[in-house]
């Protein structure tokens, strides 16, 4: 473009008297050549002008060429270095060729820099050109727009508008709940303000209660108490599931305790969240506190969805061992399909299968997939050393029903809801005080050493027995 300011000088250096001398009947021949003359200036200018701007191109193809093998051979260095760091060399061996790769790379930025930076000084003088230009040429004339107007498209617009700030409104609103509620169960968990109620598992025919299950709730004030449906969802998205889960054990083993010390064979079952079973470090946690506290695990009962169970890992099914080595008994809840194998679900350290009342009645009613009839479902899982469960029963008929299947155990409203914690429960037990077990080792004294006579034995107090016929208890029995 600098080319043409001489041309254009040339050019427009003519005067108007020499154009005028020119025009004149002896200077037509003389203005002819002249107007030639012109012409072909013009046409080599532009001619330059093409070349310069073909040379501009290869310029720039060029450095984005050099700019992409600069990066390429960045790439290499730098898989170059990761295989010296590989390589089994001794440090004094390695520093040469990592000190030598380090100013490789260090120059190979350098080039980068260099070329980058000619790159954008190239670019500055095309953009000042482009301005300059637009200066000289006279903008170019825009048609004025025609308005358009449409009173129904812009009263649909603005119902638009402000329907979609509506809903923004309603999500940041939703939004921020979430983070209030989140905040309120991190704060509930961190202070340890759980909560666990029991519901019992009564065992058929007889409605004897056999365990109970640990329903866990959160406290968040002395008038709110949040149920696993209100919490459970922001628990797991969080990742407070193995805080939870920690805590709701530590409470299932202390049941456990208490009821070890009742006659019946008691257990407690507890659950842990999806977000545990899937994390092997959560049941690697779970496993010591279950370790260090062995000698309950034989009223403890792990119940885990069926979904979870048919999903776990290689690493979770180890530690799932470990658990049924230590004397932990598993459940597989929420059964949604009762196509079981019984020896499989035993080696795994599975007691208890726990299905929803309906799925047996369904089987029942021949609408399920068993291959076998449901009445012997029961029976062929009692062989496996493995219970039958049947959850959510909420009417006497349905407890008809699962006698009729033979299932050993029902849990449901019908017998109890849940129900808080008694807090002694929880408290440690009061070890016998040293003073009161010395006492006990020292011989008491006796009735003769302080002169009183020698109490009665015991076989001396009670009185023997009167043998009576059974024809007499008959006769009373019948009275």
């Amino acid at each position: 473009m600098n080319a043409l300011h001489p041309l254009a000088a040339a050019v427009t250096g003519v005067s108007a008297g020499a154009i005028t001398t020119l025009l004149l009947p002896g200077g037509l021949g003389a203005a002819a050549g002249l107007l030639i003359c012109g012409g072909g200036l013009i046409g080599t200018a532009r001619l330059y002008e093409r070349r310069l701007l073909a040379q501009r191109e290869q310029i720039f193809a060029g450095l984005g060429e050099v700019k992409v093998r600069l990066a390429t051979n960045a790439i290499r260095l730098d898989n170059l270095s990761q295989r010296v760091e590989q390589m089994p060399m001794r440090e004094a061996d390695a520093a040469p060729a990592r000190a030598a790769i380090n100013e490789l790379t260090a120059e190979v930025g350098l080039l980068g820099d260099l070329i980058h930076q000619v790159a954008t000084t190239l670019a500055d003088h095309d953009a000042q050109l482009t301005v300059a230009q637009a200066r000289q040429a006279p903008p170019p004339a825009k048609p004025a727009p025609v308005p358009v107007i449409d009173p129904e498209a812009a009263r649909q617009a603005r119902l638009d508008a402000i329907a979609a700030e509506r809903e923004e409104a309603e999500r940041a609103a939703e939004r921020r709940a979430a983070d209030k509620r989140a905040a309120v169960i991190s704060t509930a968990l961190s202070e340890g303000k759980v909560e666990v109620h029991l519901q019992p598992i009564v065992q058929l025919p007889q409605r004897r209660t056999r365990g109970y299950e640990a329903l866990v709730r959160l406290r968040v004030d002395e008038n709110t108490l949040l149920l696993p449906e209100d919490f459970l969802s922001i628990v797991e998205q969080r990742g407070f599931g193995p805080t939870l889960d920690a805590l709701v054990l530590t409470r299932a083993l202390a049941i456990a305790r208490h009821l070890g010390t009742k006659e019946g064979g008691l257990f407690v079952s507890c659950n842990f969240s999806e977000a545990t079973w899937s994390s092997s470090k959560a049941l690697a946690t779970l496993s010591r506190i279950l370790d260090r506290y062995r000698e309950h695990n034989g009223h403890l009962v792990v119940e885990m969805p069926q979904r979870v169970f048919r999903a776990l890992d290689p690493a979770s099914l180890g530690l799932l061992g470990a658990m049924s080595a230590n004397g932990v008994r598993f459940a597989l809840d929420q059964v949604a399909d009762l196509r079981l194998d019984p020896i499989a679900l035993f080696d795994r350290g599975i007691r208890f299968v726990k299905a929803p009342a309906t799925l047996f009645q369904a089987e029942m009613a021949g609408e399920g997939s068993l291959d076998i009839a449901a009445g012997d479902l029961a029976s062929m899982m009692a062989r496996a050393s493995i219970a039958l469960v049947a959850d959510e029963i909420a009417d006497n008929p349905t407890v008809a029903d699962m006698i009729e299947l033979g299932i050993t155990y029902a849990q449901g409203l019908i017998f109890s809801p849940p129900r808080p914690v008694k807090p002694e429960v929880f408290a440690e037990p009061e070890a016998a005080p040293p003073a009161a077990a010395s006492e006990a080792a020292l011989p008491r004294p006796t009735a003769e050493v302080l002169g009183y006579p020698p109490p009665a034995s015991p076989a001396q107090d009670e009185a023997k027995p009167e043998r009576q016929s059974f024809r007499s208890v008959l006769r009373r029995a019948s009275a």
